[in-house]
Order: C-alpha cells, then sequence, then structure tokens
C-alpha cells in the first residue's frame, strides 16, 4: 500500500475504483470468484469487506458522539443564557468527545484511503467466454494464418542479417540512449514509416477516426487507463514536471473523453493513432531477448473504441479483425490466441494475443493485443454516455488493439522475407511507398570501426586507398 500511496501522490489524483465499496459489500462472493480465476488471493475481498465493515462502524460511533456533543454544547449554551453556573461535567464532558471525535475522524480518513487504494487495485472480472488456466500455457488458440508466399529455406535471425545488411543497428543504439534502444538505417528504417502510413490509411479507409495525441500526459491520464498504480515501475516519469511518457496510444486517446458525457447518436467512437511508445520491458540478455523484440521506445499504431454495454463484445470482434487484416496483407505466418484468466491482464474483461511466427528465432512473438475493458476504464477516468435526454449517465465500454506494434513486426518480416541469395524481399502492400523497390538495399558501413572489421565498402583492411573523387 505504500508504493501505492507514494505513486497516487505523484499523480495528484483521488482515483475513481471500479468496483463502489458498496458493490464490494454486496458482491463479494463474484469478485473472489474472479480472483480464483486469475490466480489471486480471494482474501482481498475479505480484507475490504472488514474494512468496509470497520469504515461504517466508526462512522456510526463519530455521530453518535457528535450528537452527544451538540447536546452537551446546547446545555452549556441554555445556562449561559440564564446566567446560571455552567456543569464543570459539562465542559470536561465536551472536551473529551471533541478529542474522541478527533480521533475518529482521523482514523475514517485512513481507512477510507487504505479502502480506496485496495478497489483501485481490484482486477476485472473475466468474462464468462475466456478459458480458464493458470498461465500461459492455458492460453487457447482460435484462428491460425498460413502465407501465401513460400517460407524461406533457412531463415536467419533478424539481429544476423540485420546487421550484416547495416540496417539494425542496436551497438548505436546503446551509444546513444542504453540498453534497449536500437537504431534503423536507410531502407529498414524507409519500411518502417511505409507500414505506419499502410496502417494508418488501412484503419481510416474501415471508418477510423485519426487522431495525433500528445505523447506526454498527466498522472490523471494514466490513472485513467489503468496503467497507474501497478505500472509505474514499467513507465517513464519525466520530473519535475510531473508527466509521463506514454506507453501506449491508449493512454492519451482514452482520456480525450475524461469526464466527459457522450451521447446515445455519438457512439461508438472509433479512433486510432500513431505515437512513439516507452516502457521499461523486463528481461535479461540472452538468445530470446537479443535484437529488438524488447526494447523500451518503439513506434505503434492504436485503435481505440467508446461503445455502449450490449454492443461491446461486438466491438471486440470487430478489433480482431482490423488488427489480423494487417497481418493478412503483409502476408505473415499469425495465430489468435484466446489469453486464459491466468494470464488475463488485470484491466481486461477479455484479450485476444495476435502472434507472429518468426522463422529465425523458431518462436511466436506478440504483437497486437485486442481488449475489452468494459467498464473498467470509463469509470476510473470518467467517460459516461446517456442512453437518453432524460436518463442518468453510465459509463461506456472501452476497448483498444495494437494495430499493430512495429518492432516485432519488422522483426517478422526480416525473418519471413528472406531470399536463398541472402536480400530481404519488401512486402508487397508497401512496394509503392518504397518506391516500386523489390528488396531491402543494403546500407553502407562507415568509419575507421568497420574498416577495421574489414566492411568498409570502400576501402579493405589493408589500406587500399579509395578511387578519387570525380570531378
Amino acid at each position: 500500500m505504500g508504493r501505492t500511496r507514494r505513486v497516487m501522490a505523484r499523480a495528484r489524483v483521488l482515483p475513481r475504483a471500479v468496483y463502489p465499496i458498496s458493490y464490494v459489500r454486496e458482491s463479494a462472493d463474484a469478485l473472489k470468484a474472479g480472483l480464483v480465476a486469475r490466480g489471486r488471493d480471494p482474501t482481498e475481498v475479505d480484507r475490504l469487506v472488514a474494512l468496509d465493515r470497520e469504515r461504517r462502524a466508526v462512522g456510526e460511533e463519530t455521530n453518535r458522539l457528535r450528537a452527544e456533543r451538540n447536546r452537551g454544547a446546547h446545555r452549556v449554551a441554555e445556562a449561559a443564557k440564564t446566567s446560571a453556573p455552567a456543569d464543570d461535567r459539562d465542559r470536561t464532558q465536551l472536551g473529551e468527545l471533541r478529542d474522541r471525535i478527533r480521533d475518529l475522524e482521523t482514523r475514517a480518513d485512513t481507512l477510507d484511503i487504505e479502502i480506496r487504494e485496495r478497489l483501485l487495485l481490484l482486477p476485472q472480472n473475466p468474462h464468462s467466454s475466456v478459458p480458464l488456466g493458470k498461465d500461459a500455457s492455458g492460453n487457447v488458440e482460435v484462428a491460425r494464418f498460413e502465407p501465401h508466399r513460400t517460407a524461406p529455406s533457412a531463415p536467419r535471425p533478424h539481429f544476423e542479417v540485420g546487421h550484416d545488411l547495416n540496417l539494425l543497428d542496436e551497438e548505436r543504439g546503446v551509444k546513444v540512449a542504453g540498453e534497449g534502444f536500437y537504431v534503423l538505417w536507410g531502407d529498414l528504417a524507409r519500411l518502417e514509416y511505409a507500414l505506419i502510413r499502410f496502417m494508418r490509411e488501412l484503419h481510416r479507409s474501415r471508418g477510423y477516426i485519426e487522431v495525433a495525441p500528445p505523447i506526454l500526459v498527466r498522472g490523471e491520464s494514466m490513472v485513467g487507463t489503468g496503467q497507474l498504480p501497478k505500472f509505474a515501475e514499467d513507465s517513464y516519469q519525466v520530473k519535475p514536471d510531473d508527466l509521463w511518457l506514454v506507453p501506449t496510444a491508449e493512454v492519451p486517446v482514452t482520456n480525450l473523453f475524461r469526464d466527459e458525457v457522450l451521447l446515445a447518436e455519438d457512439l461508438p467512437v472509433k479512433l486510432f493513432a500513431y505515437t512513439p511508445c516507452f516502457r521499461r520491458e523486463a528481461g535479461g540478455h540472452g538468445v530470446e531477448t537479443r535484437g529488438i523484440a524488447r526494447v523500451h521506445q518503439f513506434d505503434k499504431v492504436e485503435l481505440v473504441q467508446f461503445t455502449t454495454p450490449e454492443s461491446s463484445y461486438d466491438a471486440l470482434e470487430e478489433l480482431r479483425t482490423e488488427a489480423e487484416e494487417v497481418l493478412r496483407r503483409l502476408d505473415l505466418p499469425f495465430r489468435t490466441v484466446s489469453l486464459c484468466t491466468g494470464d488475463l491482464g488485470e484491466k481486461a474483461s477479455k484479450c485476444y494475443d495476435l502472434e507472429l511466427w518468426a522463422p529465425g528465432g523458431k518462436r511466436w512473438l506478440e504483437v497486437s493485443s485486442i481488449s475489452n475493458f468494459e467498464a473498467y476504464q470509463a469509470v476510473r477516468a470518467n467517460v459516461r454516455w446517456r442512453r437518453h435526454q432524460s436518463s442518468r449517465p453510465e459509463p461506456v465500454h472501452t476497448l483498444n488493439a495494437s494495430g499493430v506494434a512495429l518492432p516485432r513486426l519488422v522483426i517478422a518480416i526480416l525473418e519471413n522475407y528472406q531470399t536463398d541469395d541472402g536480400r530481404i524481399e519488401i512486402p508487397e502492400v508497401v512496394r509503392e511507398e518504397m518506391g516500386g523497390a523489390r528488396y531491402l538495399e543494403p546500407n553502407p558501413f562507415v568509419g575507421e570501426r568497420e574498416l577495421a572489421r574489414g566492411r568498409h565498402p570502400r576501402r579493405s583492411s589493408k589500406g587500399t586507398e579509395p578511387p578519387p573523387a570525380k570531378s
């Protein structure tokens, strides 16, 4: 609780929790079942119920003592009107009552804070269609796509081919910014921006409105989407401005309607945004983490929907189709898995992951998560809608999907589009954006270090002079 309190103090907000304490009181068994399904300790709910019971008892006692104090104060005031000597016992009792009330009010404030913090950390209850499971091994594959093109005969890891062509440079990324950062050179940098443009045009053509949001956000925005307080250590904070670098465009886009009420005819609101994203990705170094599968800064196109509770699961399937279409058009092998209860993110009621096959590393790489948060984020960010002019506002349902993240998409292209002669073919749907080229051009090596490594294209390590410059 101490860490949570520090984070929330930095965020300068009074967070709203998804479940009011009255719901916890009345639906404790359902919440405990949800925690058990997620592999969480169900006594979290018991502790909340006990705190609520104590808080209500403190409130009742405080009200009783206040009434007693008011009666005593009235007796003292009446005595003063008649010039009768006040009873010293009344004055003493008033002082004691004042001290006891102050202590109870302090205790009530402490209980309110702890209850609010614990409510904030309660996860969303999984939807009934989510498969049961303890961890990722319980996820269920629901779809698979096999590309039309022939798979490479002897695929190499992306970090090998990327380095050999001097298109992927982790060494200079580390020099500039530290571990977890990288540089793309030449055609690979150009390919990344072509992919971003391809995704933006695709989503726009399918009815999504593009947004160019801030990439620095306030603490309230991080709380609203559920990044704070739980993921504070995985996020980058900018001091002394008390701002946060976005871990995903989900944060600024979802908060565009914070503290607003939408109309029934406004829904669904379908938005997308391209932003750089910043995360302190976990993981050490080694074969599984070489290259750019786990990095601290990456580009991503994000889809967000605001919709009615009745239509949110239809919207989830629509978002899944939208993200899958990106990978289908790029003709890349992928599978769609439904996350089980033990692997489901705490914000989501249901989530699909899209995983690309990376043959050079012989592994599946998650490239998109498609999630229905139901009212989880809407309650925290206070995004509501009104069914009719006379009806009370209620929370919308929010959903999002990566459409998609770039580093692992680039990995999949480098490993799936290799040719037998060592070149990298460009996916057909982005060739026009790449000037009609069919293959990525190698980037020339420069500098004395590359000369010593025998990789300088214009001079060998034996000291051969370059050809004279043309006049």
